[in-house]
């Protein structure tokens, strides 16, 4: 063969592998991957409780009715009598049912993500037909540590648990330390007066609370990233063996939920919720290095999003593979905790 025809042959095959590729791509859809999801769910037993991130931010399209495909998809799923929406409780805690997985969201309370009003959650609900057991939302500390009361008794009339992330940040600038709030300046006692006050306004609630600290805590998006408390540098804190960055957190979460027992604000389970994906991806930044423990953590979380953006690779985020590798992290870092999906989400494809 001549190096003409040749090369002419090697052209015609990687043009019919991209159009392949192409039409691949354009096969796969929303409706598709939440399939792919909720079925590859099945497969964990010890999954007991599915939250769906339901807001169109940073130009994504995830809410569950971004198309009456999508939507039907999802309903039909959540419509299952696998997904309850009842909370169970022992010991002031949330315990996991056999069998069964909570359903729960995060219903657009708005880009701030503390806009929490009933008819939003009602809103939505009516969308999907189906209650959920809880509200998540972020409690935002801005220029100061203040209990969310209105927040959690607008949820609470709903009869929903209220779900509080406890938001260590004063704006929403992202991949940078904040210029307020330190998490060196949490283990030394600083903000020490205004965390007892938030335990004591959770205590005097007197109704079950979730709540969780540092969400996301090994993606450098969010400023509690180890990345800026030293990464993975062992000799300017603490253990010396230990990197620093990760470190730090976890000493800062501790002294977190310390106050919160000195308080004796017995009514809230705590979650530790990471992303399935560490970013940046360096042995320092694995979640197993936050951990707490287990004497301070009571249910395990991850974030597991699919593509945000429209034309995103959907191989690049299978839901089976995003969820094989979650579960894989969640034995990692504890064999005796309840794990949950804490966040989920998927764009119009």
């Amino acid at each position: 063969m001549s190096i003409k025809k040749l090369s002419f042959s090697i052209l015609i095959i990687a043009l019919l592998f991209t159009s392949c590729e192409k039409n691949f791509m354009l096969f796969h859809s929303k409706s598709e991957w939440l399939t792919g999801y909720f079925e590859a769910l099945k497969n964990y037993d010890d999954i007991y409780a599915v939250s769906y991130w339901n807001e169109n931010f940073d130009n994504t399209n995830l809410k569950v009715n971004s198309s009456e495909k999508s939507l039907k998809t999802f309903n039909e799923f959540v419509g299952s009598n696998d997904f309850i929406s009842d909370c169970s409780f022992k010991n002031n805690k949330l315990i996991p049912v056999s069998g069964k997985k909570y359903f729960a969201a995060f219903p657009d309370f708005c880009g701030e993500e503390d806009c929490v009003s009933e008819i939003r959650i009602t809103d939505f609900e009516k969308l999907i037909d189906k209650k959920t057991a809880w509200a998540y939302f972020s409690n935002n500390w801005y220029n100061n540590i203040v209990f969310p009361y209105d927040e959690v008794n607008t949820i609470i009339n709903t009869g929903r648990i209220p779900f509080i992330r406890m938001m260590a940040r004063s704006e929403f600038e992202e991949y940078r330390i904040d210029p307020i709030w330190n998490l060196r300046e949490i283990i030394n006692g600083k903000h020490d007066d205004a965390l007892t006050s938030w335990f004591e306004g959770a205590k005097d609630i007197d109704e079950y609370l979730l709540v969780e600290f540092g969400t996301e805590m090994n993606g450098y998006w969010f400023s509690w990233n180890g990345k800026y408390y030293g990464s993975g540098t062992k000799n300017k804190y603490g253990d010396p063996d230990y990197p620093d960055g990760p470190e730090i957190f976890r000493d800062a979460y501790r002294h977190i939920i310390d106050i919160c027992n000195e308080v004796g604000a017995e009514n809230i389970t705590w979650f530790f919720h990471f992303d399935v994906n560490s970013d940046p991806d360096e042995d320092w930044n694995d979640p197993v290095l936050y951990y707490p423990g287990d004497n301070y953590i009571d249910w395990l979380g991850v974030s597991t999003y699919g593509p945000f953006q429209r034309g995103d690779r959907y191989n690049d985020l299978r839901p089976e593979d995003l969820l094989e590798k979650a579960h894989e992290k969640f034995i990692e870092i504890s064999k005796n905790k309840p794990y949950a999906i804490l966040e989920f989400g998927v764009t119009e494809l």
